[in-house]
């Protein structure tokens, strides 16, 4: 696809891209390296990486892969360019800056996978998806109440997991309706991709510009109208072609596991501590996700001994019974296998928490190389900060929503707060342009395959651009105070 595109487009995506998460600590000075070789060979190297990357599907090899790579050898260059200039400190400080601003995001993502995870282990969201199956909507219901609960849901449970869910209503309720399940999941990733913007938790994006401190918690629910606006638009166009006719009949059961609404209680007072930790006590709210964490593992060790201990002889020494169950998998009598909240944190979504490792390392290196600057003036200078904001998310539709915002975060360029929350929206709703542009689209696709395509989706390309247009108008209207 971007091979199509002609170098001059290629190197603006590519300078775009390539900014730090952080430069250098002042412990050493940062170098314009952009026109030493070891920045075109590193400029190069992530080129190649991220060109694999787009290629995933097709070469089934997963994203992380190269860009783990690509990382490693382009910080390589970083050190022995700057060693060439008798500079030994820079890189160093540079990466392990890096480090932690991963190593933040890491274990916050790693503690709200560990709850979803565990609430679909409860049968939390089956439970939801075979209530609407079973109601009997007619298709057009069906159509709207998934847009619905993808928009809604997606603040809280993040899209990809919203999106998911929701595609898999919509494939069985479809059944051999192809086209209803097409504009059901296009209808479900912009509701998605939508609902995730105007909230910390619902987009990898949001969740980067709130840790980075440049939109507070409740400031981002200033958005909620412009995301409303990019959903509904595209949504009443589409429900034109949806037939108000009743589905085949579906019967279907689920059934709450044990502690289900106490997990999704903990997982709401977990928000409460990580908002707590940002904004009360000013320490980075990946603690608070942590601790609650925490909370999640305890709650596991009681649900696992349950069955064992209820009632527990009297007789019987409980600590080193406690002991063996908490170490074992073994399943219970009834053949229901004990819960392990371990399980829960297996199931992170590895390759995507390794492929951030990967971006923020290739880009932190690049910008140490002099590429931040380069790229700030291109966007922000040349461009201007409206023209940049609405194509950073005409971009993340082609390219990844992420390694774009870390590099508008990387160039903090100087603008109004309501341009940060203008290019919040655009990298949070532009993925919807495309089924590759987001983590959601994506997904789907893999949910749906053969039905919920790449080209399907582009037929309606036109109006879910309508809606990232109005959007953009509806947030200079509602939010003009804020470009003052």
């Amino acid at each position: 696809m971007l091979s199509k595109h002609r170098y001059v487009v290629l190197a603006f995506l590519a300078t775009l891209l390539v900014p730090a998460v952080a430069l250098a600590s002042s412990e050493g000075s940062a170098l314009d390296l952009t026109g030493h070789w070891a920045g075109y060979a590193a400029l190069a190297i992530f080129t190649i990486a991220y060109l694999v990357v787009i290629g995933e599907e097709m070469l089934h090899l997963r994203k992380s892969k190269p860009v783990i790579v690509a990382a490693g050898i382009i910080w390589a260059l970083v050190a022995i360019a700057y060693s060439q200039h008798g500079d030994t400190h820079t890189a160093g400080e540079a990466v392990r800056h890096n480090l932690v601003e991963f190593g933040e995001l890491f274990l916050f993502l790693l503690a709200a996978m560990t709850y979803i995870n565990t609430m679909d282990e409860r049968g939390v969201f089956d439970a939801l998806r075979v209530w609407l199956v079973s109601q009997g909507f007619s298709l057009k219901k069906i159509f709207w109440l998934t847009g619905l609960f993808s928009f809604v849901l997606s603040p809280i449970a993040d899209n990809l997991t919203t999106a998911l869910l929701m595609s898999t209503v919509a494939m069985a309720v479809g059944g051999t309706n192809t086209k209803f399940v097409v504009i059901a999941c296009i209808n479900i990733v912009v509701a998605a991709n939508a609902g995730g913007a105007f909230s910390p938790f619902g987009d990898i994006t949001t969740l980067m510009v709130w840790q980075k401190g440049i939109v507070e918690f409740g400031e981002f629910f200033v958005l909620f109208l412009p995301s409303v606006v990019n959903w509904l638009i595209p949504a009443v166009i589409m429900s034109f072609s949806v037939p108000s006719t009743q589905p085949d009949e579906v019967t279907e059961k689920a059934e709450l596991q044990h502690g289900a609404f106490v997990v999704c209680g903990l997982f709401i007072v977990t928000i409460a501590m990580a908002v707590s930790a940002h904004n009360i006590l000013h320490l980075p709210p990946v603690l608070g996700m942590m601790t609650g964490l925490g909370l999640l593992k305890l709650y596991g060790y009681y649900l696992k001994r349950r069955d064992a201990f209820f009632p527990a002889p009297v007789d019987e020494d409980f600590s080193d019974k406690a002991l063996a169950i908490e170490m074992s998998n073994e399943e219970q009598a009834s053949g229901r296998k004990q819960f392990d909240i371990f399980q829960n944190l297996e199931r992170a979504e590895w390759d995507t928490l390794m492929f951030f490792y990967g971006i923020i390392l290739c880009v932190g290196g690049l910008g140490t190389l002099g590429y931040l600057s380069l790229g700030s003036q291109m966007m922000y200078g040349d461009l201007g900060p409206t023209t940049a904001n609405v194509l950073v998310g005409i971009i993340s539709a082609i390219v990844d929503n992420i390694p774009v915002m870390f590099a508008v975060l990387a160039m903090l360029p100087e603008m109004s707060h309501g341009q940060w929350l203008l290019v919040t929206l655009t990298a949070g709703v532009g993925g919807s342009l495309l089924s590759i542009g987001s983590a959601a689209g994506v997904a789907v696709m893999g949910q749906a395959r053969g039905i919920y395509t790449f080209f399907a989706h582009l037929k309606w390309t036109w109006a879910i651009a309508l809606g990232y247009a109005a959007s953009i108008y509806v947030h200079f209207l509602v939010n003009a105070s804020a470009f003052e």
